[in-house]
């Protein structure tokens, strides 16, 4: 019996050593570190060539583009196209016609001084083909120049004013915005309603 005591005995006392241990240590979190974050490394300054003196060129107008000329104001009971109204056309077709030719003339000029061959095939390319526009425009301007002409000869034949095709009034309206029109508005409606179906 002594012996089961003992075993019965180391059984209890075993059982209260297991219930009597110690709680287990609390676990503290501790504050987590900072983190080093690594600065960008600072950037190096590479000198750059130097760039290309950039010349400013005057902004190309369009073909049309009439500076402020003065409008003409009609007064009450006034006869269409009399001599007040073409006095008024003939000075702007003039006007018109010497700012085309001025025009004209500086881009010889411009195109004579600026005959520098690049070496760069980009820069040779860009400077093609803004000699190819600026030649494309003033070619359209040369045509605006003999429709000024024709436009001066209607004038000096009394036919100015009227529509080529139904032989009515143009209008002062008209006129005024484009002094070389030859069609009246319901003519020119006409014609470019034919284009659009000759050109489906």
């Amino acid at each position: 019996m002594v012996q089961k005591k003992s075993l019965m005995q180391k059984a209890i006392d075993a059982a209260k050593k297991v219930v009597a241990k110690p709680a287990a240590k609390k676990v503290v979190a501790k504050p987590a570190a900072k983190k080093v974050v690594a600065k960008p490394a600072a950037k190096k300054v590479v000198a750059k060539p130097a760039a290309k003196k950039v010349v400013a060129k005057p902004a190309a107008k369009k073909v049309g583009d009439l500076k402020k000329f003065n409008s003409y104001k009609p007064k009450a009971n006034e006869s269409y196209m009399n001599r007040t109204q073409i006095k008024h056309f003939i000075k702007i077709l003039n006007d018109w016609k010497l700012e085309l030719g001025s025009d004209i003339d500086r881009t010889v000029s411009h195109m004579q001084d600026e005959s520098t061959a690049y070496a760069d095939p980009n820069d040779r390319a860009s400077q093609e083909s803004d000699m190819a526009l600026e030649l494309r425009n003033r070619d359209r301007e040369r045509k605006l120049i003999k429709k000024i002409d024709l436009t001066l000869l209607n004038i000096k034949n009394k036919e100015y004013g009227y529509c080529n095709s139904c032989g009515e009034e143009i209008g002062l309206n008209r006129l005024l915005a484009r002094p070389t029109a030859t069609s009246c508005i319901d003519c020119k409606t006409l014609d470019e309603i034919r284009e659009k179906q000759i050109a489906k």
